[in-house]
């Protein structure tokens, strides 16, 4: 065990956040909108620049860190960010200007995600990135298996519950709602999935494409 937590603070310690990014995660944590941690934003931005991604849908903005590191993964796609709380969007449109994305490069949509969502076109976008109100990560997590293209990608962000999921004692409802997300999407046919544990985790679901034959 002790050489996992030396493991994590390594991969911690190893990343090299940029600039602009740090400066948001540092008006987030004024805020108190809790940003997703440095070792996730990577992994996201990989995800990100391995697909080309050109269309990205983040639900949950924050004060915009999430958004900056898909961003920074694929600097010509465009993010459409939705979150309820008009202060943090507030904050996410200043990190987004601070850091030079094009206006173009940015849609925000104040609302709850519930109600914006289904509105949304299925199969048109690369990323859904899943951060919002644990409570409604299942109902999220469909949708945004129906917005992505066939190979795209749904990244979930906090799934390990802070340490919450693997302990078999918690059987409080958003607890059992992550353990049931990582189980049935692991054995699922529809999407390749993995389950990285650096950071805060995040679970990462790409929908497989029909066979041609």
């Amino acid at each position: 065990m002790a050489d996992h937590e030396a493991d994590r603070r390594f991969a911690a310690e190893s990343v090299v956040e940029p600039d602009h990014i740090a400066r948001a995660r540092a008006a987030a944590l004024e805020l108190g909108a809790a940003p997703i941690s440095a070792e996730v934003g990577t992994q996201a931005a990989v995800v990100a620049a391995a697909s080309a991604a050109l269309n990205i849908v983040e639900i949950g903005t924050g004060a915009g860190v999430s958004g900056l590191w898909l961003l920074h993964g694929s600097p010509r796609a465009t993010l459409t960010t939705i979150d309820s709380e008009p202060e943090h969007l507030g904050a996410a449109r200043q990190a987004f200007a601070d850091a030079r994305v094009p206006p173009a490069r940015a849609r925000f949509i104040t609302g709850r995600a519930a109600q914006v969502l289904p509105r949304m076109n299925e199969a048109s976008y690369d990323i859904v990135f899943v951060d919002a109100d644990p409570e409604g990560v299942i109902e999220y997590v469909e949708h945004g298996l129906r917005l992505v293209r066939a190979g795209g990608t749904v990244l979930v962000p906090r799934v390990l519950g802070g340490g919450a999921v693997s302990d078999p004692v918690r059987r409080d409802p958003i607890t059992a709602a992550y353990r049931s997300l990582i189980q049935e999407t692991q054995s699922s046919s529809a999407v390749i999935g993995a389950l990285s544990i650096v950071g805060e985790g995040l679970l990462q679901l790409t929908t497989v494409a029909p066979d041609p034959r």
